[in-house]
């Protein structure tokens, strides 16, 4: 895609950093990485300083999240901590910033604040983040479930958007699919797809289930409904924060309980940091209007 910039810096981040930074060069922009010193190189990537970076660069991308509870740029891939001095906030004055949950950063560094977008925020992001979110959630399951997703009983808590490619997974697989939601519509869009919808409020009718995916960010899943529907299934929680699930009842009835979070920068690194460049693509795009 054409952006009307030619050179992109990315600053910090995991593996999804790495991809987004190899797609934006084959699509034939300058590219250079700062806090990645620990990787060697990458053709025709230009590996340096993060002041470096940002000064030689007209684009600058930072991670998801944007700043970690020290308020340093995260940098697995750096031999020290990236903290966002005046040199490296100089060679960002007037320049476009795109990070993940920009908030973060303006409350350090609030004199960013007229040129720096949120990708984390946009729903196409969303969206695509919810697919490999819902693979990597079937790859836990096929690992730590004895038997095949073909027939399991599987239970999806919450039609969000994790929720709702979940689904469309799961039902591809043929397995024996409930999925549970509170609000009319979503239970009506469930029935819909040709799957069977059960209301939350009444998750303690169900049983016997040998999968159970929860999405919903609330104590859904307690002692007494665990016992009742999970006492031989695999639990994967993919709620943010503390999860769904009471995790120390699932402790003490035996229960597998996998709180799986960040999925698609651990199972799918590739298409997470694809899907970052996309979107900051459709912002400049649209910036361009």
């Amino acid at each position: 895609m054409e952006t009307g910039c030619g050179s992109f810096a990315l600053i910090g981040g995991d593996k999804r950093q790495l991809f987004c930074a190899r797609s934006l060069c084959d699509d034939g922009y300058a590219v250079s990485l700062g806090g990645f010193d620990t990787i060697g190189q990458m053709n025709n990537i230009e590996i340096t300083s993060p002041f470096e970076a940002a000064l030689m660069s007209e684009i600058i991308i930072l991670p998801l999240p944007s700043l970690n509870q020290k308020g340093c740029v995260p940098a697995p891939f750096s031999k020290e901590d990236i903290v966002l001095t005046d040199d490296i906030l100089t060679a960002m004055k007037g320049k476009k910033v795109f990070c993940g949950m920009k908030d973060r950063l303006l409350s350090v560094y609030p004199q960013l604040t007229a040129n720096t977008y949120d990708y984390y925020d946009r729903e196409e992001f969303a969206v695509c983040n919810a697919v490999a979110t819902a693979e990597g959630a079937i790859e836990i399951a096929m690992g730590s479930f004895e038997g095949t997703i073909n027939g399991a009983k599987c239970l999806v808590c919450g039609y969000g958007r994790i929720g709702k490619a979940l689904c469309n997974i799961l039902r591809s697989m043929g397995a024996k699919l409930t999925v549970s939601a509170r609000k009319p519509s979503d239970l009506a869009w469930i029935d819909l797809m040709g799957v069977r919808a059960v209301r939350t409020d009444e998750l303690y009718k169900e049983s016997g289930y040998d999968i159970i995916f929860n999405t919903i960010p609330a104590h859904i899943l307690s002692c007494v409904l665990l016992a009742k529907i999970a006492l031989h299934a695999v639990v994967i929680d993919l709620a943010s924060g503390e999860g769904g699930v009471d995790k120390y009842a699932a402790q003490r009835l035996g229960i597998t309980n996998i709180h799986a979070l960040s999925l698609p920068g651990k199972a799918a690194p590739k298409t997470a940091g694809e899907i970052v460049k996309n979107t900051i693509y459709h912002i400049l795009e649209e910036d361009d209007r």
